[in-house]
This record gives C-alpha cells, sequence and structure tokens, in this order.
C-alpha cells in the first residue's frame, strides 16, 4: 500500500488533525487511533456500512488494543433527529465510553454529523475520529467540525463545533458506493472549484471521470477539496464570515431537502446542492452579476456528470415558490430574518451576498418553477 496523502488542519490550542487519504487506511486505523491515547473507541455506524466495514474496523482497533463495540443507526438523513442522537449517546454510554476515549463516525454525513454531535455532547464532550464511507463526506462534512441534527424547521439547526482528532478518508470504500451517490458527492467537489478556484472547475471538467472510476485523480481530487476547506476552517472555524461560502448552492439545497421531508428515495443531499449550485449561477446571471455562459457551463457539467440541474427534477415535485421561500426562512445564514445568498461574480468567484430582496428571489423561483429561463 503506497503512503497515503496528507492534509494537516492547523487549528490553535493543540486541536491540530490530520486527514490522510489512500486507499486501505480502514486497515490500518487501529494503529492511528490508539496513538491518540484512550482505552476505548466506539464506532458508529450505518446498518449498510456496518455490514460492509464494520467488523474489519473493530477487529483493527482491538487488534491495537482498544476496547470496542458499534453503535448502530438506521441509514438515511432520518437519522440525523433528536430521537436518533438520544439512541447514539444512550449506546455510547451503554458502551462505557468515558470522557478520555474515543468515538470512531464510520459512515456518511449522516453518520458523522451524528457521531460527531453525540462525541461532543456526551459527558461534556469527548474525542472523535472521522473514517468517512462516501465521496461526499471525504471531501467535505467530515472536515471542520460541524456537528448536528435537523429540526422539523430545518437542516442542521441543532449542533455544535466539534473538531475530529483525525481524519482516514479510505478512498477504497468509494469502491462500493453506487452511482447514485458518487454523482451526490461530486457536486460537493465540483463547488471547490465554483467558489474560488476557476482552475480546478477545469480540472473536473477534464478529469471526472477518473474520480468515478477510482483512478489516481480520486485521491487528488479529495485531497484538493481537503485542502481547500482546511485553509478556510483554519481562517474562519466558526463561520463568521468567509466559511460561509462552502454553503454555496446551499440554501437552495437545505430548503429542498426540508420540502422532500428529508426522503432519500427523492432527493438526498448531493443532489439537492447539484439543483442549487445550478440555481445560484442562474440567479446570479438573472441579477447582473455573472456572465450567462458560466452560468450555463456549471449547469451543463453537473448534468454530464448525471446530477439534478433544476426544481423540475425533484420527484414529486418541491412546492411552489412561497413554500421554497418559507424553507430557506430557517436557513443557518439568515440575519434579522433577512436572507443570504452565496451568489458569483463568475466561476471561481463566489462572494457573501446579505439582504437579497424577497421579491427577487420570488420571481426568479416562479420562472425556474415554469421552466422559464
Amino acid at each position: 500500500m503506497t503512503d497515503p496523502l496528507t492534509v494537516h488542519v492547523p487549528l490553535d490550542q493543540g486541536r491540530a488533525y490530520d486527514i490522510l487519504i489512500g486507499r486501505g487506511l480502514i486497515a490500518t486505523a487501529g494503529a492511528r487511533v490508539a496513538a491518540l491515547g484512550g482505552k476505548a473507541a466506539a464506532i458508529v455506524t450505518d446498518e449498510t456500512v456496518a455490514a460492509l466495514y464494520g467488523l474489519a474496523l473493530r477487529e483493527s482497533l482491538e487488534a491495537a488494543g482498544l476496547r470496542s463495540g458499534i453503535v448502530g443507526v438506521a441509514p438515511g438523513e432520518a437519522s440525523k433527529s433528536y430521537a436518533g442522537f438520544a439512541a447514539v449517546c444512550d449506546g455510547l454510554l451503554a458502551h462505557r465510553i468515558e470522557r478520555g476515549d474515543l468515538v470512531v463516525a464510520l459512515g456518511g454525513g449522516v453518520v458523522g454529523d451524528l457521531a460527531g454531535f453525540a462525541a461532543a455532547s456526551l459527558r461534556r464532550g469527548v474525542r472523535f475520529v472521522q473514517v468517512p464511507t462516501t465521496l461526499l463526506a471525504q471531501v467535505d462534512s467530515s472536515v471542520g467540525g460541524k456537528t448536528g441534527i435537523n429540526s422539523p424547521l430545518g437542516k442542521n439547526l441543532i449542533g455544535a463545533f466539534h473538531q475530529p482528532r483525525l481524519v482516514l478518508a479510505d478512498t477504497a470504500t468509494l469502491d462500493t458506493l453506487s452511482e447514485r451517490e458518487m454523482r451526490a458527492g461530486y457536486a460537493e467537489v465540483a463547488k471547490y472549484g465554483l467558489i474560488a478556484d476557476a482552475g480546478f472547475f477545469d480540472w473536473c471538467e477534464a478529469n471526472w471521470a477518473g474520480i468515478f472510476s477510482g483512478g489516481p485523480e480520486r485521491d487528488e481530487a479529495v485531497a484538493i477539496c481537503c485542502r481547500a476547506k482546511a485553509g478556510v476552517v483554519v481562517r474562519d472555524e466558526r463561520e463568521d464570515g468567509e466559511r460561509a461560502l462552502l454553503n454555496l448552492g446551499h440554501t437552495f439545497g437545505h430548503a429542498l431537502e426540508r420540502l422532500t421531508g428529508y426522503e432519500s428515495a427523492r432527493l438526498v443531499h448531493g443532489e439537492g446542492v447539484a439543483i442549487g449550485l445550478a440555481l445560484a449561477f442562474r440567479f446570479s446571471a438573472r441579477l447582473g452579476l455573472c456572465p450567462g455562459q458560466d452560468a450555463g457551463r456549471v449547469a451543463n457539467h453537473l448534468a454530464l456528470a448525471g446530477l439534478p440541474t433544476t426544481l423540475q427534477a425533484v420527484p414529486g415535485g418541491c412546492g411552489d415558490a412561497d413554500q421554497i421561500l418559507d424553507a430557506m426562512a430557517q436557513d443557518k445564514k439568515v440575519r434579522d430574518g433577512a436572507l443570504t445568498f452565496i451568489l458569483a461574480r463568475g466561476i471561481g468567484q463566489s462572494f457573501i451576498a446579505p439582504g437579497i430582496d424577497r421579491a427577487e428571489v420570488r420571481a426568479f423561483l416562479e420562472d425556474e418553477l415554469r421552466g422559464s429561463r
């Protein structure tokens, strides 16, 4: 096995950590986790991932001298709930996880967010390790310390900032992802080029197929995205400014997820983000901020990768313009009741746009719902 790629996250106050990226990292996880200290490491995972990698990870941890057990949750966004949070906390306590021990999140973004929030809360804070097994989690949600659950009123509205002590992105786990989940994760990959790196978006247009097929482009893309996110997190850990740019496409996307009841059969997070990215660029073009050809290029590339880019693509519909606006009103970036969007002056030129006029958004959504673009 070749040495993994390493991205360092140089946070202060002894909270710095490494992101390791490469194939086969689960087999060596035990020694790496044991080096962090502690006597026990409980694995939080969903039932699908547990069947694929749970035993291998547990055996690796126990071979390194760590007492281990598995706390299982149901797959899907519905587990990021009050009930799911309570079940994970009780499961960790049942495994006698103490303050000096570790929680290991094995799975996609749902598991990472849920396990991380449980770790932040258990005994007022225990350490945790991220072992992301989806493309979306490897390039985005496993890095940066955002943890939390959903409310019926909106996504990720209850949570805490709690940084992991280590991230092990075993890119071999992506071999078992469904094509749909790979596509969904790819929306977050493309996002990093759209935010502030036009050259990376160019690279994505030329190399996206290699990411899907598991070539060296896969590890490279994960490392580039993690490096970009790590830089933002170090500069703005608690999203007081620049970090909000990482939510490009998410104001629209989160609203669509809420309106579809977080039903993964209808819409998964990355699909909502893909639609949101296309909408953010079309809205920017409508406002005269962004060239229309850039908006078209974004939508065309996402569609080429098999992702949805329109409101009409949401199975079962997503309500009318007012319902979408109401769902947006619970977005975390809302300030004094005013909507804040991440918009763009072009590919790689995103910016924070506070106080966008509600009537402008409503008219845009009505046109999008009618298919008039």
